[in-house]
């Protein structure tokens, strides 16, 4: 038994989780690798073969780097789970005109509780996977996730879902490190090719990105169920018909096949009249919003009106904003307006590069 420890690895086969399980090979931990299926690419219905982390060639992958090393490699089939939590909720907030965070959701309520659950069959310390963020234990004991050396990789906005009981027995190895060294390691491992391997920020069981044909294939008859909606300005003015309210996302500009002269966007939907409201730029600004199903990480509770940088999306900068707990929710009241705050996405608070919490966007309040 290693006097470290015995970590359970999610491996996808990719380069990230491949060196987080040699590094940890290398530190003295006992490792075991897992790959976890979380979809079957073929029901999805998508034109494109499979890429990404559930296809055979990244399960071969993932086990020939286990038997290189001598450490055991399992296979771990989710896809039930997966299907009924994830992909539900992703078609179901859809519907309610709300645009969802797949993968918030996967890495908080099922990849990490299967990974705990079987870690505790195979009597694991620890679990570890190779996200770029790290984790610490604050000075008043709670586990605390924080962003990334390499911030172009941070991916603390994704993790803002973990709770207390998950964060005290993971293991980021990558937060220290940059891409460029993590790319070094995989050559200096012996696998110059994992460097070379594509990288997928597409949803996992949306093979070709497109998420409306997706949503068709999935809901029978919903073309027709949502076809022949109103266009409207902020007035309540008709403008022309849309396809149906699913199909479009707050912010969305392309795509609209509606020509009003000038520039416009998606700043409002609306699934119980099947509207789907444009405007200008600007009207997609605004100075506040309603977050609900709060996680907290660093500290129990937050202090009405304490300051934060909120983000409300993976690729957004961040808004420094104040925020108060109300009611097991939170508003967030933004320094200078944000823009394209959209419903059912994540919303996640930052005191320095730590994580606050999060929560999901409820709706954000024009003032």
């Amino acid at each position: 038994m290693s006097k470290k420890g015995k970590v359970l690895v999610a491996m996808s086969g990719g380069i990230d989780s491949t060196v987080t399980a040699l590094m940890l090979h290398d530190q003295g931990y006992e490792v075991v690798g897992i790959t976890m299926k979380t979809w079957d690419y073929a029901s999805s219905g998508g034109s494109r073969k499979e890429t990404g982390c559930c296809n055979l060639d990244s399960f071969n992958d993932a086990r020939q780097a286990a038997v290189d090393h001598g450490f055991p490699h399992f296979i771990l089939d989710i896809r039930d789970e997966f299907d009924g939590f994830v992909v539900e909720n992703f078609v179901e907030e859809y519907l309610a005109g709300r645009t969802p965070n797949p993968c918030v959701l996967c890495n908080t309520h099922i990849k990490w509780r299967a990974l705990l659950k079987r870690a505790d069959a195979l009597n694991c310390d620890f679990i570890a996977t190779g996200h770029y963020a790290k984790i610490r234990q604050h000075e008043n004991d709670r586990y605390v996730v924080s962003k990334a050396v390499d911030h172009t990789k941070d991916q603390s906005y994704v993790l803002w879902g973990l709770q207390q009981d998950l964060l005290s027995r993971t293991i980021l190895p990558l937060g220290p490190y940059r891409k460029t060294e993590i790319r070094q390691m995989a050559h200096d491992y012996g696998y110059p090719e994992l460097a070379k391997k594509h990288e997928s920020y597409e949803i996992c069981f949306v093979p070709d990105n497109d998420y409306r044909g997706f949503l068709k294939r999935k809901v029978d008859g919903l073309e027709e169920r949502v076809a022949g909606g109103n266009f409207i300005d902020k007035d309540g003015n008709i403008l022309g018909q849309h396809k149906g309210y699913p199909f479009y996302t707050i912010g969305q500009r392309k795509g609209l096949d509606i020509a009003l002269g000038k520039p416009v966007f998606v700043t409002k939907i609306n699934p119980d009249d099947n509207t789907v409201t444009l405007g200008d730029e600007n009207d997609l600004e605004q100075n506040e919003m309603i977050v609900s199903k709060i996680n907290l990480i660093k500290y129990e509770t937050l202090t009405p009106g304490m300051e934060a940088v909120t983000k409300i999306r993976y690729k957004d900068q961040g808004t420094l904003s104040n925020i108060y707990p109300e009611n097991g929710t939170v508003k967030v009241r933004f320094y200078e307006k944000a823009k394209g705050i959209a419903p059912g996405q994540s919303a996640v608070f930052y005191e320095d590069d730590d994580v606050l919490g999060g929560g999901i966007i409820q709706r954000g309040s024009l003032v």
